[in-house]
């Protein structure tokens, strides 16, 4: 076991797990709060969840659509660190707001302004990981970065609910610090690392006004928005999770937010115990029929919470949702990087952004729309119903384009350009050969 993790850590770079490390302070601080924010919301200002789904849609429409939408061209032009550290700051305010204002619709408005430039970071830090390692050892990373990000939740939702039955602002309190501390961290250890290409007859520095045009181009890859499309109602499914479970289990299943916080620790635990061992026994899986697996294990896991009623059983779905989560989501974290010439990562990732944006916009609204009028189990099983569209999908793709998605989980999709210091042979992107037509 110590020889795999010693062969695991000499594989990735120094700035690589400086990176990881950045990444687990941050993300500690954020799983102390969002799994009870529906809660902390529906408490503070007495409303119900369809008041809960209207703030996820003004967060999605100002935070996903402009500040993911800018984030993304300001990551290609002017680098990923800066925008990582004005994204950390944007958190530790934003958190402060949620604690002062007092009026919902003050706190819509909070929402909303903070929210376009708290995401502006979303798009530089997962270009962050493509442009730190090689394209085929990339499964291996967004692997990595997953158990980072869920040895976090590990900690953080167990730690947030023992807070929250006590004190709700303090969550807030200490995600400001962890947020700050994350800032200064990024700031003075880690390096910018947007590619610096050698000189090239097909690539030419873009102008900001062409940075933002690029998206464009980014639209006219038809398998890469077909992809998104797709994936867009497995999120409609998956953001339950982090939207509407709690207060379905809370206040209609009798379970406490303490209980609710090991359900997630679980998930988290899971993920940091055997996602090593799920990306190796899938690494030669092929990778559309492996989503379309992965995402037919939620199917299973999340309409169960409609059907069942007690506590071991609620924990049990979160295995069956965890395993499919192992399988899934870094094989489509992979396939989006290498979808990307690396020119272009910031505005691929906003862009795959929006598989999430458009989701949170308005699947919390349904849900709570749902939940106060009908029979809350109603809404695990349309849940249930929009992943298996999600899944026919994804076999759908498998069958259509199989090939070419192979070829990116390969690490021959033919889109690195070189770049300086590095002695990677000259590669002719599809964006250099259309610029060469």
């Amino acid at each position: 076991m110590f020889t795999g993790l010693r062969k695991t850590y000499k594989k990735f770079s120094k700035n690589f797990w400086l990176f990881m490390l950045a990444s687990f302070i941050d993300m500690v601080g954020g799983s102390l709060i969002f799994p009870f924010f529906s809660l902390y919301m529906t408490q503070k200002f007495n409303v119900g969840m369809t008041e809960v789904g209207t703030m996820f849609l003004v967060w999605a429409l100002t935070s996903g659509v402009i500040g993911n939408t800018v984030g993304g061209a300001l990551a290609d032009k002017f680098g990923r660190k800066t925008n990582i550290i004005f994204g950390l700051v944007a958190s530790a305010v934003s958190a402060l707001l949620m604690v002062v204002i007092k009026d919902l619709v003050l706190f819509y408005v909070a929402i909303a302004i903070v929210g376009i430039f708290q995401d502006i970071s979303g798009p530089a830090r997962h270009a962050m990981i493509a442009d730190l390692v090689p394209e085929g050892q990339r499964d291996d990373a967004y692997g990595m970065f997953r158990i980072v990000f869920n040895l976090s939740v590990t900690i953080g939702p167990a730690v947030g609910g023992y807070m929250a039955t006590r004190s709700f602002v303090s969550l807030f309190y200490a995600d400001v610090l962890i947020s700050l501390i994350a800032a200064a961290f990024v700031f003075f250890l880690l390096p910018e690392t947007k590619p610096v290409f050698a000189p090239s007859e097909y690539h030419k520095e873009e102008s900001l006004r062409d940075t933002f045009k690029g998206y464009g181009q980014v639209l006219k890859d038809k398998l890469f928005i077909g992809f998104m499309l797709v994936s867009m109602l497995s999120v409609l499914m998956y953001f339950n999770m982090n939207s509407s479970l709690s207060v379905f289990l809370v206040n209609h299943r009798n379970v406490t937010p303490e209980q609710f916080g090991y359900i997630l620790s679980l998930n988290a635990g899971m993920v940091v115990l055997l996602q090593l061992f799920f990306t190796r026994v899938t690494a030669k899986w092929k990778p559309m029929a492996a989503i379309a697996l992965g995402n037919l294990l939620y199917v299973v896991g999340f309409t169960m919470y409609g059907f069942v009623n007690t506590y071991f059983m609620f924990l049990f779905a979160m295995v069956i949702i965890t395993i499919g989560e192992m399988i899934y989501a870094p094989k489509e974290q992979t396939l989006v990087a290498n979808f990307a010439p690396a020119h272009m990562r910031g505005r691929y990732m906003a862009i795959r952004g929006f598989s999430w944006i458009i989701p949170t916009a308005i699947g919390p609204l349904g849900a709570g729309l749902i939940m106060d009028n009908l029979d809350p189990r109603v809404l695990w099983y349309i849940a249930g119903f929009i992943g298996m569209l999600s899944t026919l999908g994804f076999t759908w793709l498998h069958f259509k384009a199989g090939k070419k998605f192979e070829a990116m989980c390969d690490g021959s999709s033919g889109n690195e350009e070189p770049e300086k210091d590095l002695s990677l042979p000259l590669a002719e992107s599809r964006e250099a050969l259309q610029i060469a037509d």
